[in-house]
């Protein structure tokens, strides 16, 4: 998109355009500005990261010596600086960042060529996350300034919280934490990671588990190096350091492969994770894009159905309601994935909160807090230990909850479980309290229950032959165990 200025610009800004960016732990990431001028017009793509090509949205020139734009989730401010250009990025609700771009060969933002991609073959998933992970992740609090302190002290707290003991295991490193590779081709940590190894086995230490992430393409999401041409080695390098758990990011794959390549981008590490002799659960991001049916294929045990949360209740209800229809894709050993928890972050209600964890509890969901577990509040912590809700979300038949009833407001998600009776989520997705009586036929019942449980009340509740009544607060939920 673009728009006109007001009088023709003097400054012809069309060409590439290389911006670096200092990062946590001593890496240095690349962006490009592709910019192309025609008189007072400007176009551009922005190579985010070396990982993505976006569009430069909303461009205009500005007293003709510069410009401005939005790309995903920040706004460009560009002035001409000498030969360069002076670029200002302030990052929506985060940080600003200034740099000087300078003008380079085209070639240079170009991609590196595919590397050969396995036969399609079907793969296992290795006797695996039966159950839904659960555990910790670092994106959604620290990105990728999380280091090794902070796994450290996050793996203590998840013990010494009790989190641990309710099924919470694995300590996941996200996004940050790669250097670059060694003269082997090996690939290392940054400086925030001395020891990767050393870490893993605190972590084993305390009766934990670890994981660790990055991308089928050259480069994670971040910017940091990628496993792209260096699948198997990574996989046997990650394997000596104990790692229980691998994230696979799609990132700057797009730029290289179609996504009908993507089924054998992901079956390569699968295969890889397969042959490096450790146990390692493997959970794949495939551009959120239908990759829920081919994803059990290629060794994945979990798989994003949705693009990256937000701690607010605008992203969490839509991905959250926004799973019917995917149940038939879950079952022991393979789950859909519709992101990490958000709870205790800050940015929703406790009630919000509430609803966010059952929803996820019912969807047979992987339960990866992401929030800073050292400093939670005692609300955050009732929250993330509920066990009865996490019985639900544990329950060894593994099927996922599908809506049954939904009107003025309510919606009614049924999950069966494997003692005969069902979880019942009755959710208020308006903006006001709301109170309801359902019969039983409306909550998935041709019977009066024998026994209904309120899950976050931890009590029994009294059995009414006609039905159940419920007052639920805006965006709550009441969350039942029928037997």
């Amino acid at each position: 998109m673009s728009f006109p200025a007001s009088e023709p610009s003097p400054v012809d800004l069309t060409g590439t355009w290389r911006l670096e960016l200092p990062r946590s732990g001593g890496v240095v990431v690349r962006s490009y500005l592709k910019l192309s001028q025609e008189g007072s017009r400007l176009h551009g793509t922005i190579v985010i990261n070396e990982a993505a090509n976006l569009p430069l949205l909303h461009a205009r020139l500005e007293d003709d010596v510069g410009f401005f734009g939005i790309a995903w989730n920040a706004d460009y401010r560009v002035q001409r600086e000498g030969a360069g250009l002076q670029v200002e990025i302030t990052y929506h609700g985060k940080r600003i960042e200034r740099a000087v771009a300078v003008r380079v060969p085209e070639h240079e933002a170009a991609p590196p060529a595919p590397g050969p991609l396995p036969a399609r073959a079907r793969l296992s998933g290795r006797g695996l996350a039966l159950t839904p992970p659960m555990g910790w992740n670092s994106w959604n609090h620290f990105s990728d300034t999380v280091d090794d302190r902070i796994i450290r002290e996050t793996a203590d707290a998840l013990v010494a919280s009790g989190l641990a003991a309710a099924g919470y295991t694995y300590v996941n490193i996200d996004d940050g934490w790669s250097g670059g590779r060694d003269a082997a081709g090996t690939i290392v940590p940054n400086s925030k990671f001395p020891d990767m190894r050393a870490l893993a086995d605190y972590v084993h230490q305390r009766g934990l588990k670890i994981g660790l992430y990055t991308s089928p393409g050259p480069r994670t999401c971040g910017g940091y190096e990628g496993s792209h041409g260096h699948e198997e080695r990574d996989a046997r390098t990650f394997a000596d350091w104990g790692i229980d758990y691998l994230k696979y990011d799609v990132c700057s794959a797009l730029r290289i492969y179609g996504r009908d390549e993507l089924p054998a981008v992901f079956q390569k590490m699968g295969q890889a994770i397969a042959d490096c002799g450790r146990p390692m659960v493997y959970s794949i991001n495939g551009a959120a894009d239908g990759s829920w049916e081919w994803a059990s294929e290629v060794g994945a045990n979990l798989w994003r159905t949705t693009d990256d949360i937000q701690d607010n209740w605008r992203s969490v209800s839509a991905i959250g309601f926004g799973q019917r229809g995917l149940s038939r894709f879950a079952r022991p050993g393979h789950w859909n994935d519709p992101d990490m928890l958000e709870v205790g972050n800050g940015g929703m209600s406790p009630t919000e909160y509430r609803t966010h964890f059952s929803l996820w509890c019912l969807l047979a969901a992987p339960l990866i807090a992401g929030n800073d577990l050292r400093a939670m509040s005692a609300e955050t912590l009732e929250i993330l230990s509920n066990t009865e809700a996490i019985a639900i979300n544990q329950d060894p038949l593994g099927r996922a909850a599908e809506p049954i009833l939904t009107r003025e407001g309510w919606e009614i998600w049924q999950r069966p479980l494997n003692d005969g009776g069902q979880a019942i989520g009755i959710f208020n997705r308006d903006d006001v309290q709301r109170a309801s009586r359902f019969a039983w036929e409306e909550l998935g019942r041709d019977a009066v229950p024998s026994r209904v449980r309120d899950v976050w009340q931890h009590s029994d509740v009294p059995l009414d032959p006609a039905g159940f009544s419920v007052v639920v607060p805006a965006h709550g939920v009441v969350m039942l165990r029928l037997r």
